[in-house]
Order: C-alpha cells, then structure tokens, then sequence
C-alpha cells in the first residue's frame, strides 16, 4: 500500500488556523482534534511520557511548561478550554501518566517527586491522603471540572523523577530518575515507596507487565533489567543496538518487544514458563522493508494493541518521503512473531511528526490509533480492515 494511500482524509493546515473548524470530527470513526495554537507551540518534542493519552478516554495530557501541565478532554462538549495544573511542588517536570481504573487521575513526575492529580466536580470533590497539603488548580470554565492535587509522593534528596509506570490495577506506581541506579515502588494509597536497586548507572524506562507479574527497567548504558514482581528477583539484559527507546508487552505479559536507538530489529523476549519464572528466550523482529523504503537507522516509538495483531512504529530520521510517518503492521504470533506491512499513516500540517500514540483498549470494533502530532492535531484512527 503506498504511503498516502492509507490516511487519505488528513486536515490541511488551513483548518488548524480556523478556529470554527477546532472541533472537527472526521466521518467514520475517523477523528482529529486540533490543539490551540500557544498550546503547539510549547509540545516537547522529545520523550514520549512527556505526552499521554489516557486509556480508555479521549482525554490528552501534555507538559506545556516547565512547571505546568495541560489537559485536553474531547469529550466534554463544554469544557472548551483547557485545564492548566499548576501548583509549587511540580518543578522542573520530566514525565506524566494517566493511572490505570483510577478515572481521570493523573501521576506527574517532578523536581522532588510526583504530583497526583485527580479531577473534582461540583458536589463532588477528589479525595485528599490524610496530611497532604490539597491544592486546587485552574477549571474548565464550562464544565466546572477542577483538578485537585489528591497526594505528592516525595522523592529522597529532591531528586528528579523522570520515568514513571503504574501496575496494571493502579495500585502501585513505579518511579526512577537519570540521576540514579536504584527505582521506588509506591503503595499510593499508604504514600509509602520502596527503593530497589541493581547495577549502576541512571534509569531511562519503566514498564509494568499487564498482568502485574513482570516488570521491566531499562539504563541509560543500553543495559536493561527483566523483574517477577512475587520477589522481585531480576535477571540482567544486554544490548549492542543502543540504548532503549521503547518496550511494549504482549496482553498476557508472556512477551515483551523492545527497540533501540540504532537498530531496525526489535527485540522479543519470551518467557519459557508461567510467573515467576525468568527463564526467557531472545529472538529478533527484522523489518528490512524499513530499511529499504525510509533509510532510517531506528525505530523511535512502539505501540501494540490489545489483541496482539496490530502494532505501530516510528522510525528516527530517514529520507524525506517516509520521514515522519507511522508504519502499522498486522502481527501474527504463532508463538513465534510474524508480521506484515499494512501501510503509513501520515500526519495532517506539514513536516508532522508523532509526539506519542497508543491504542484505545476499549474500543471493540478492532484497532484503534491515538496520535498526537507535533502539528498540533490529536487523531484517532481505526484499523478496522486490511
């Protein structure tokens, strides 16, 4: 399928520029939402936590500041205006994350430790940890909602936070830095963490299994680290490809792909036994058609969906036709992994890029994208035929 083939209904430029057209919605299923203009401006461009799209929402959460974070909620038709959160113990933010069945609450890691968010409405506020300082930050004005800081988890020596990952029943939320070896995990609801620690050097990456039994963190030296989490006993990784730039698992956590900054070739670990075992294979993923058609030297985002047979990727660099673009592939396991090209998804304005994309485990009709460009549109795009 050729490049422009696949998405064929991108908005132009013009449309972001007309304020009458900022809530349009595409036909057949297919959404794309714009952001303000001031909000664009301020998207890093950098570490995809520093973008989150809620799971089972249309709701995006980005850091637009140094010290403030904005909330979009395309599903509230009165909230028109975002909801910026602000308070003074969220310095210097580095990363956010929506917590799994916890509704609209919001983990922000910080100079310090991590701000939880949570969403109060009129009649019916956000609970606050006893001894917490609640603070309230800015509303929508048309639907009341106010975002209250519900807890704040300190870190020791007021280090910087930079990754974060929740367990799947949002009980625990794991936390690192680049400044140190060891990460915490946090009973939130007790405000109690515990540190761990293996090896040396700065954490880059969290990701907890979807069934909670495994646990993986990744170093800034390309080593990376596999946990059961019955234990927490580890088995050390390590990698020629570079240092990790994304890890996703499979929905049952018997798997977990895994690339790197200088490789097409993903990683797939799989796990010879049930949890608690470690004892776990390595076999490559290549996509030589990447190499081939885009010229790129490695793939910079990953997303699988929740069935297993749909996973998206963005290469870095490449040459200029295929710069950009998000590859989608239909994934068989068997158990092995076999996959084949879908197609491209190019993003609306020129010169877009993918800030972060997940897929909506809630939708039941098949795949479905979330992508946040750097043109400024959020889009939603269903993968329901191929």
């Amino acid at each position: 399928m050729s490049v422009d083939a696949m998405i064929s209904s991108s908005p132009s430029k013009s449309q972001f520029d007309d304020h009458h057209q900022q809530q349009q919605r595409i036909p057949h299923l297919l959404q794309c939402k714009p952001l303000y203009e001031q909000e664009v401006n301020s998207l890093p461009e950098v570490d995809f936590q520093q973008v989150s799209l809620h799971q089972h929402k249309h709701i995006l959460a980005f850091i637009s500041g140094p010290h403030q974070v904005t909330v979009r909620d395309f599903e509230d038709s009165d909230g028109k205006d975002p909801c910026i959160i602000i308070s003074d113990s969220q310095r210097c933010i580095k990363a956010l994350e929506w917590r799994p069945n916890g509704g609209k609450t919001l983990s922000v890691a910080c100079k310090g430790g991590i701000c939880i968010w949570s969403a109060s409405y009129p009649g019916n506020a956000a609970s606050v940890r006893s001894g917490v300082a609640s603070f309230v930050g800015t509303f929508s004005k048309g639907s009341g909602v106010r975002w209250t800081l519900a807890d704040f988890l300190q870190s020791p020596n007021d280090e910087q936070i930079s990754s974060i990952s929740w367990s799947p029943d949002g009980r625990y939320l794991a936390s690192a830095s680049h400044e140190s070896s060891s990460f915490t995990i946090w009973d939130v609801a007790q405000g109690m963490g515990t540190p761990i620690r293996r090896g040396f050097g700065g954490i880059s990456m969290l990701r907890w299994s979807p069934q909670g039994d495994y646990f993986f963190n990744a170093k800034l030296d390309g080593t990376f680290y596999l946990w059961e989490t019955n234990t927490w006993t580890s088995e050390l990784w390590s990698s020629s490809g570079g240092f990790i730039t994304g890890a996703t698992w499979d929905i049952d956590g018997s798997m977990i792909l895994i690339a790197f900054s200088e490789s097409l070739t993903l990683g797939s670990i799989h796990f010879a036994s049930r949890p608690p075992s470690l004892d776990a294979h390595l076999l490559p993923v290549d996509f030589p058609e990447l190499v081939s058609l885009t010229g790129s030297q490695g793939i910079d985002k990953i997303a699988w969906d929740a069935s297993g047979e749909c996973l998206a990727l963005s290469c870095k660099g490449g040459n200029e036709m295929y710069s950009g673009l998000i590859a989608v592939y239909d994934v068989r396991r068997t158990p092995l992994i076999s996959k084949s090209l879908i197609g491209f998804i190019r993003g609306p304005g020129e010169s877009s890029k993918p800030l972060a994309f997940s897929f909506q485990s809630k939708f039941k009709q098949g795949p479905l994208l979330s992508v946040c460009w750097s043109s400024g549109w959020c889009c939603s795009y269903p993968l329901l035929n191929w």
